[in-house]
């Protein structure tokens, strides 16, 4: 009688087990080169003819002061 409730209890485990695999897992990315081609662009295109002006940026990043 004991050992039915030890078969029990493993079962219950092994199942319970592989159900968490089943909803917990996470989906496989798959890529659709078809999508990748469609949705695709060239940024090189996108600024080739826009005239942005210059920002003018007074970088202070490797100034070191001597005086310390």
């Amino acid at each position: 009688m004991r050992s039915h409730h030890i078969i029990a209890i493993a079962v219950v485990l092994v199942v319970g087990f592989g159900v968490a695999r089943f909803f917990l897992s996470s989906p496989t990315a798959e890529a659709n080169v078809d999508t990748l081609e469609r949705f695709s662009m060239d940024v090189s295109k996108m600024h080739a003819n826009t005239n942005l002006p210059d920002e003018k940026i007074h970088d202070m990043t490797f100034v070191f002061s001597h005086g310390d």
